[in-house]
């Protein structure tokens, strides 16, 4: 990650536009609230602070960038890419970011209610001290994807190729598709708790 320091940018006002260029822009205290980026490109960046309610990245490349400290109760991102990003600190309701290519992307802190990364390719993804409400990985590519004192609601992996992906970080309330944890590292504390869906998944009577 070799986002420049926020005295090394660019001071951004906005308007965001759809295919529009940001370099080097440092994006601070605004409000981006229903902001069209569609097809946009950010590239060594920090967003801080903005109001990011309803905004449209769908199909946007976000490289080198870092997004802390904002907030929205919905915003779109999907088929997008995204590489080298941290999101930091940040309280999102809900991320659309399905179809999309995540590659050294970090969430540390804050809080998703609901992550969409359905039909994704991750690789080199980390969530750091974060808390989700439901990660939907549903159909995802993934490949190492770790987990640090992280709580999750509700893990999806229907139909997910997984490799490398440890989620003994995790403290899961409950996950579905569990034949596609195949591939993935649990805790034997895990093992106990989805105890449960496995034998549904195998289709065991347990009394």
């Amino acid at each position: 990650m070799t986002t420049p320091p926020e005295d090394a940018l660019a001071p951004f006002a906005g308007p965001l536009e759809p295919e529009g260029d940001y370099d080097r822009a440092l994006l601070a205290g605004l409000d981006l609230a229903g902001a069209d980026a569609e097809s946009a490109r950010f590239v060594e960046c920090v967003l801080r602070g903005c109001d990011l309610e309803g905004a449209l990245l769908d199909h946007a490349h976000v490289v080198e960038t870092v997004v802390a400290d904002c907030r929205a109760g919905s915003f779109r991102a999907r088929t997008g890419s995204w590489r080298d990003v941290t999101l930091r600190d940040c309280r999102f309701g809900a991320v659309e970011a399905y179809g999309s290519t995540w590659d050294r992307v970090t969430v540390e802190g804050g809080k998703i209610d609901y992550l969409n990364l359905r039909d994704s390719r991750v690789q080199d993804l980390r969530f750091v001290r974060c808390t989700l409400g439901d990660l939907d990985l549903a159909g995802v590519r993934a490949l190492r994807v770790t987990f640090e004192d992280c709580r999750v609601g509700r893990l999806d992996v229907t139909r997910a190729q997984l490799r490398q992906v440890d989620l003994r970080g995790a403290d899961l309330a409950a996950v579905d598709g569990t034949a596609g944890l195949q591939g993935a590292t649990i805790s034997e504390q895990q093992l106990l708790e989805l105890a449960g869906a496995f034998a549904d998944h195998l289709g065991v009577t347990v009394r």
